[in-house]
């Protein structure tokens, strides 16, 4: 009994010498300044070929954003349709990141085809973890009880610093190729926080002026590790109504769980409710970032959305790809009747959250894109002719001639002994040389084995 209340008291002064500061750095915007993100950011695709493109880059460090990095490296070898010297990398339309993706997602999406020339030497090959406390010890103790053992400056500042050298969404957001998603977890609502037009329009706060390595963090900031960043919510401070099928989803009882939650949350977001934003990694609740994707279909009210009907009768193929670099199974506390305890409790039960969750978001989005492909078909059957003409159907157009081809991507689709290696591989932010390109050259023979990815490439 003594032992327990030595223990309280060390506690009670760990907590009263720790402090965590975590401003928040978002800006309020009024409504001329959201003048220019009124559309839905998951609805903007503007290119004007027939084939779409979409990458779900999931989290796991820096090994994830390797294997991501293998993935579009691999994509720049691949010729696409028309020649010209285009490949499949230049055709990519959509990026979601989560994590350890969401670094590759964002450098990707600032510098699109020059992030392959320094990506690698700028981070994989860099300590992202240098000048951070990783450990949990009892001299970081009073910090993780008081709410994370390192603050929301220390990466966000590693991050500006080495790659994105003050870049904000109004940079990620100059082009129309790759629109870019970085997921976090909004930890009071239980529900994904996709750094975009709906949250921060609901939110009355200027997303352009975000800083992107600030998004990134969020996305990364594993909890203890890292406190939560803090997004502020300026109610009053524009006049837009919330998007009509925000409030159709809140007040629909019999609306998908997961548009329901978020149509909430959302809510919250623009009535004052929530003055402060707690943000915590993307991969507590959606680690594969398929939400967004997800989410744009589900809260849909025409057939062809999110594209618009003029892209919905011009495209004929599309491809989402999940590149997913989670860990596989692990620990000897099987072998035991005690454990896991401590440190070993805490991964465990969140890699049991994660993994559950992501079989559950990878089923929901194949279901989801299943069933808008259908519905796409039925539309474009059901034009008039000169509906045809008005959206540009070209001479000899098919309405049924439309496929989406949905995958995933893990090590567990290379060769067992290579798989069960790089399982091993640590999901930190610093890792050695040769595990790096281990990795990198992992994503790019994974996406050469892929079925999904030789028949989409085939079909064209």
């Amino acid at each position: 009994m003594r032992s327990a209340f030595v223990i309280i008291g060390l506690c009670a002064i760990l907590l009263g010498c720790a402090s965590i500061q975590n401003a928040p750095v978002n800006q309020p915007g009024s409504s001329a300044d959201l003048a220019g993100q009124l559309h839905e950011n998951f609805e903007e695709r503007t290119a004007a070929d027939d084939d779409l493109v979409g990458l779900s880059f999931s989290g796991g460090g820096t090994r994830a954003a390797a294997f991501s990095f293998g993935v579009l490296e691999e994509l720049a070898q691949i010729p696409a349709r028309g020649g010209g010297g285009v490949s499949m990398l230049d055709r990519i339309d959509f990026i979601s990141g989560v994590s350890g993706g969401s670094v590759t997602a964002a450098y990707f999406g600032l510098r699109k085809r020059a992030a392959l020339a320094d990506f690698r030497e700028r981070f994989l090959l860099r300590n992202a973890e240098e000048g951070l406390q990783t450990d949990l010890n009892l001299a970081t103790l009073g910090k993780a009880f008081a709410g994370g053992i390192n603050d929301a400056s220390g990466l966000p500042r590693w991050l500006d610093a080495n790659l994105f050298h003050g870049a904000t969404f109004a940079d990620l957001r100059r082009t129309v190729r790759p629109r870019v998603w970085i997921n976090a977890s909004d930890i009071y609502n239980r529900t994904p926080f996709v750094f975009g037009v709906t949250a921060f329009s609901a939110m009355c706060s200027d997303l352009g002026s975000y800083p992107l390595a600030n998004a990134v963090a969020a996305s990364a900031a594993v909890p203890v590790a890292f406190a939560p960043v803090v997004i502020q919510t300026f109610p009053g401070r524009c006049k837009d109504p919330l998007p009509a099928w925000i409030v159709k989803a809140r007040d629909n009882r019999n609306a998908p769980p997961m548009l329901s939650a978020f149509a909430k949350a959302v809510s919250r977001y623009h009535d004052g409710e929530i003055p402060y934003i707690k943000l915590l990694d993307g991969g507590l609740v959606d680690n594969y970032g398929l939400s967004g994707f997800t989410i744009a279909r589900l809260s849909a009210s025409t057939p062809y959305e999110p594209l618009s009907p003029s892209q919905a009768v011009k495209i004929r193929r599309a491809l989402f790809l999940v590149i997913d670099a989670k860990t596989g199974v692990a620990g000897n506390w099987i072998n035991t009747v005690e454990g896991p305890s401590g440190v070993d409790l805490v991964k465990a039960a969140a890699d049991t959250a994660i993994d559950a969750s992501v079989g559950a978001g990878y089923t929901a989005f194949e279901r989801t894109m299943g069933d808008w492909q259908a519905a796409l078909i039925r539309w474009r059957c059901g034009l008039s002719a000169a509906d045809r003409a008005r959206y540009g159907a070209r001479p000899g157009w098919n309405c049924h001639d439309l496929k989406l081809f949905v995958g995933r991507i893990g090590f567990d689709q290379l060769d067992p002994t290579r798989a069960a290696r790089l399982e091993t591989v640590p999901t930190r932010f610093h890792l050695p040389p040769q595990q790096v390109d281990d990795v990198i050259a992992a994503g790019r023979d994974a996406l050469r084995a892929s079925p999904t990815f030789r028949a989409f490439a085939g079909s064209m």
